[in-house]
């Protein structure tokens, strides 16, 4: 599979989809003009993922603010990793936020909620 490597912008979030080295992550701020159109090359790369995941999978959120619409794609992206778990392969969801922030911290308790995927979560100070 290509890798997606997206350098992000004071609006859109650092993306990287690495099968190989096994390296997932979304990072930064999420607040695209067109949510649907940032997201779906990255909707797309995971949809090929899921037909061949690797055995073990670890997806890292580091965002620092996403907005309401980035916030409904996030869970589909979760929800798409649900899949691959009910197929029988191991996820586990990093979700880092800031110490002082715990909107973040709750918005990744709020999405574990939801899904039916391992959830760690991660402090970080700047």
């Amino acid at each position: 599979m290509e890798v997606i490597n997206i350098q992000g912008t004071d609006d859109t979030p650092n993306v990287i989809l690495d099968k190989n080295n096994n390296k997932f992550e979304i990072s930064g701020r999420s607040l695209p003009e067109d949510v649907n159109m940032f997201y779906e090359p990255i909707m797309d790369w995971i949809d090929g993922y899921a037909e061949a995941p690797n055995e073990k999978t670890e997806f890292n959120f580091k965002l620092e603010y996403f907005n309401t619409a980035s916030s409904k794609i996030i869970l589909d992206i979760l929800l798409k990793f649900e899949e691959i778990v009910e197929s029988g392969h191991d996820v586990k969801i990093k979700w880092h936020y800031h110490e002082e922030e715990e909107d973040m911290l709750e918005a990744g308790e709020e999405y574990a909620d939801i899904v039916e995927i391992p959830f760690e979560y991660e402090a970080y100070t700047d």
